[in-house]
């Protein structure tokens, strides 16, 4: 892998997912399997109850500059000033959304949420870690 490490300022094309927030391991951040009761890293083996998951932000992106097209992916609290919160309590309003208005998929995000992260990306320009 190379690493070379550099900025990158670019406008936001599109937003390439509708999921914001995902259960992640608190020691190696990989995505945690969940089931009903429990959580289980399968990249550093920690496990524990699902109640007790931790969420972090992931913003996938399409994103331009003034030769290239590239995707790009926005992980962890970086996130947190453009929501207003952080990936904890996204989620936990996300999940209440869910129950509120019956939808069957928890991780699902409510669409007026897509929509305002649309609003707030793209068409904006960034400096970009990479």
């Amino acid at each position: 892998m190379n690493s070379v490490r550099g900025l990158l300022a670019a406008s936001v094309i599109s937003v390439q997912n509708s999921c914001f927030t995902y259960p992640a391991c608190q020691k190696c951040f990989s995505r945690l399997i969940l089931d009903s009761r429990r959580f289980n890293c399968l990249k550093c083996g920690c496990t524990g109850e699902a109640k007790d998951a931790s969420y972090r932000y992931r913003l996938s992106l399409r994103i331009a500059d003034t030769n290239d097209l590239f995707d790009i992916t926005v992980f962890g609290s970086c996130l947190d000033p453009f929501f207003g919160v952080t990936a904890e309590n996204l989620q936990r309003c996300i999940q209440d959304f869910s129950q509120l208005s019956g939808e069957t998929n928890a991780e699902a995000c409510p669409g007026v949420l897509v929509q305002a992260v649309e609003a707030c990306f793209i068409g904006k320009r960034f400096i970009f870690g990479v």
